[in-house]
């Protein structure tokens, strides 16, 4: 199904059930009042009847109100989880119109000095990762970042490919995991202090005189209570025990406050994550490394689910300790801080080791199905086909995922070998930068394990380097000269220590006079070539091009051309073959009134 046509479709039948949940809404809030209502008549009208009717007949009603609450809370859930699935179809027919600026950007990944990351728009506004981001949690949007920035082995490429592909049909499966997500987003720093506490000493659990206390303790001071209550006791007996075990409460809520202070307030996250892994858990996965991800969520005879329920429960009732009204009773006569503490201790003990990896793997799922959705909304993208042999890259109909397939000018490349450059003349703004970017952000979602904008694509593992936006730094005292050297250095470096590189250069040494700019240029190609490095060179230094007349099996020449018509230029951003003859500047230097 095309995706316009699912969206939409989807969007109906959703908006159809949000309605029927809203006016089952309406309904249960005048069931509620009619039972408030039942409750109060009941008690005037059967009062004279003796007070057994009263409470029997209040019982049974309100039992029955108690019902409708609950039934109204899940009804609330469901209106909630409704409303969420709504927001992520229009979000994705909006993405589907290239308006796709309310997801994510990623900013906080952005890293100036990365071989590639800022030349090829992985990070920000209108960039990859915001294009493709289709995770909820902290842990997704770090793995998918990781995933962009470290092009990965072949076998991992080929494991994630595989989970990909299972889940592109997937669509309302991967929008329900999305929608349990959007109710409360999971953060790193909530995994960072559960394993901070999972790392942590037991306090009470290794002491076998807390396991005896916890229980001995309450018997006692229950029995003293109720002896008083039945006058075996005196009063002066009473406040004694009571101010004895006050301060046996005191010393338990000093220790137990700093647990309370690491864990409670991940109790939301805690349940978000608790129903993510469920959905998981159900689900029947047949590609391995799905199997393996889901298999990170089995605890032996329970589940992860279920453990983190749990979890939740105990935190719950801690809080109870610390309600105005119930704090004294619950402390004093249960010793309720050490009775949650050591459940704490014990759930602890029984999850340290399978807990660590929980909010990875979600991690991992939501990156995957980030790239099933974007295959899912583009099925004329494809998966690209890796070689692990010799340098290799062959695209057809490749083109920049960032623009909008309307507007898109797609091209191909092949370089069948290694020591193999490709120079790129051409005007000005007639599409040598784009077609650069275009290579190197295909090559980097094909490391990542995702679909690539090309009608076809082969490809040898390899590492992107790209110098294509450097600018000067004033924090160092950086020159922009000096700042393109440094990361000419780098390249330089990883083609003599034999690295497998794809180099993407867009007008090299561009700080400096035309000679140093030229001889530098033919040095450094040929240092290159020596090396046995492969990537693309676009130049306006038409002298370049030249070099294929001395290194004919090493140099491929291609060009972008610009036609003019009447004084005005027209480009087809088509690549073409050989060296380009037409420029343009003199043309666009009249138009601004300089006399040529």
């Amino acid at each position: 199904m095309f995706p316009e046509i699912y969206y939409k479709e989807r969007l109906e039948k959703l908006r159809d059930s949000l309605k029927d949940l809203n006016q089952k809404k309406s309904a249960l809030g005048w069931t509620r009042f009619i039972m408030i209502v039942a409750i109060v008549l009941s008690v005037y009208f059967l009062w004279p009847h003796g007070l057994g009717y009263v409470i029997a007949i209040g019982a049974i009603l309100f039992i029955g109100f108690v019902k409708i609450v609950f039934v109204d809370i899940d009804n609330k859930a469901a209106i909630d989880h409704t409303n969420h699935l709504v927001k992520i179809n229009e979000d994705e027919l909006e993405a589907l119109h290239h308006n796709y600026y309310h997801f994510a950007e990623g900013k906080q990944y952005t890293d100036n000095e990365h071989l590639y990351a800022n030349d090829l728009d992985i990070f920000g506004r209108a960039s990859l990762f915001q294009y493709i981001n289709r995770t909820n949690s902290e842990m997704g949007e770090q793995t998918l970042a990781d995933w962009l920035l470290h092009p990965a082995e072949i076998n991992v490429v080929q494991k994630r490919q595989n989970a990909v592909k299972e889940l592109i049909p997937q669509t309302g499966w991967r929008q329900e995991l999305q929608a349990i997500g959007k109710e409360t987003k999971i953060a790193l720093s909530t995994r960072e202090r559960l394993q901070s506490w999972l790392s942590q000493s037991n306090i009470f659990i290794n002491s076998d005189w807390w396991k005896w206390l916890r229980f001995l303790l309450p018997v006692v001071i229950i029995t003293v209570v109720t002896l008083y209550f039945f006058d075996e006791v005196s009063l002066r007996t009473l406040i004694s025990f009571l101010l004895v075990f006050f301060w046996i409460a005191y010393y338990l809520a000093k220790k137990v406050k700093p647990l309370h202070e690491q864990l409670s307030m991940m109790v939301a996250e805690l349940d978000v994550l608790s129903s993510s892994i469920r959905l998981l858990e159900k689900t029947i996965f047949h590609t391995p490394y799905l199997q393996e991800i889901q298999g990170h969520y089995s605890t032996g005879n329970s589940n992860a689910s279920s453990e983190l329920k749990e979890l939740k429960n105990i935190l719950d009732r801690l809080d109870l300790s610390y309600n105005l009204v119930l704090t004294g009773p619950l402390n004093v006569l249960l010793l309720w801080n050490l009775q949650q503490a050591i459940a704490l201790e014990t759930w602890k003990e029984r999850n340290k080791e399978n807990a660590k990896n929980w909010f990875n793997a979600l991690g991992f799922m939501e990156a995957l199905c980030s790239f099933s959705t974007t295959s899912f909304n583009h099925p004329d993208w494809t998966f690209p086909v890796l070689k692990d042999e010799q340098f290799f890259i062959e695209g057809k109909q490749l083109g920049h995922p960032l623009i909008d397939k309307i507007k898109r000018v797609n091209n191909d490349i092949k370089i069948d070998k290694a020591a193999e450059l490709m120079l790129i003349t051409g005007s000005n703004m007639a599409g040598k930068s784009t077609y650069l970017r275009s290579i190197g952000v295909n090559v980097v979602l094909a490391m990542a394990g995702g679909p690539v904008c090309a009608e076809k694509f082969i490809l040898t593992p390899v590492q992107v380097i790209s110098s294509m936006r450097i600018a000067d730094n004033l924090e160092e005292s950086t020159s922009t000269f000096y700042a393109e050297l440094k990361k000419l250095k780098i390249i330089i470096d990883k083609v003599n220590n034999g690295e497998r590189v794809f180099i993407l250069l867009d007008e090299i040494l561009r700080g400096t006079n035309s000679y140093d700019r030229h001889t530098g240029s033919v040095a450094f190609i040929k240092q290159l070539i020596k090396h046995d490095a492969s990537g693309i060179i676009a130049t306006h230094d038409i002298e370049l091009a030249k070099m294929k007349e001395t290194f004919p099996e090493n140099i491929l020449n291609y060009h972008f051309d610009v036609q003019v018509s009447n004084g005005e230029l027209y480009f087809d951003y088509k690549l073409n073959e050989g060296i380009c003859t037409s420029m343009n500047a003199s043309i666009l230097m009249k138009k601004i009134g300089i006399e040529i």
